[in-house]
């Protein structure tokens, strides 16, 4: 689960984008202004910040302009707006923004621009100019000593059997964010076994609405081809 800020003006755009993304098992925070964005940002870094450009008190680009200057522009930044030209867009972008959404968003573009802004995590543009290092995961890299204890795990269901060994397996020397796509992945990927595909009985398994399990298996990889959906 990642924090998400929302930086815009707009109450309904700030209650829309809270409820897509709480459904997609993010905590959401919000700020309807950039002095609030500025005040949450003293608090903590979220994991990722999607930032409207025009706002009534300081614009999202000026506020970019702050964190870089700052040394607070350490997460990724989403800039969203109806009316940016395509000098603002790139302008937002050499400051360190790494997309553009352009309003009314679309659910698609929304969630793709989510889940490439998280998997990029820190690896952001730095003040002047350097590149933040990504992490890399070394050969000899320490691995979960025991074996994961998945409810229900029965000697004879060799198939979720697989998935638990899986899941035991994940590095504890990778970036947080990537270990627990891992592990839910393999936590879908045992549940799915178990159940052979079904996804009725997964999403009462897991606690997920049909719509928002397809969405989030979709997220993390995990195929479908080879189990019987329901």
């Amino acid at each position: 689960m990642a924090t998400i800020l929302v930086v815009d003006d707009e109450m309904g755009i700030r209650e829309l984008l809270s409820e897509i993304l709480s459904d997609e098992g993010h905590a959401v925070e919000v700020a309807e202004n950039a002095q609030q964005a500025r005040d949450y940002r003293l608090r903590q870094a979220p994991d990722l910040v999607l930032l409207d450009i025009w706002m009534p008190d300081t614009d999202g680009v000026t506020l970019l302009k702050e964190w870089a200057a700052q040394g607070q522009l350490t997460m990724p930044v989403i800039m969203m707006s109806g009316h940016a030209t395509i000098d603002t867009a790139v302008e937002a972008t050499k400051i360190g923004a790494l997309n553009f959404l352009e309003k009314p968003i679309a659910l698609q573009k929304l969630l793709k621009a989510v889940e490439q802004g998280l998997a990029r995590g820190t690896a952001l543009p730095a003040v002047g100019g350097v590149a933040a290092a990504k992490s890399t995961v070394p050969a000899n890299a320490t691995t979960v000593a025991a074996a994961v204890a998945l409810p229900g795990l029965t000697a004879d269901n060799a198939s979720a059997g697989a998935v638990a060994a899986q899941a035991a397996s994940i590095s504890f020397d990778i970036p947080l964010r990537d270990a627990r796509d891992a592990f839910e992945r393999a936590y879908f990927e045992y549940h799915l076994a178990r159940e052979n595909g079904s996804m009725t009985r997964v999403a009462e398994k897991t606690g997920l609405e049909r719509t928002h399990l397809y969405r989030k298996l979709k997220q993390l990889g995990v195929d479908l081809g080879k189990n019987k959906g329901e």
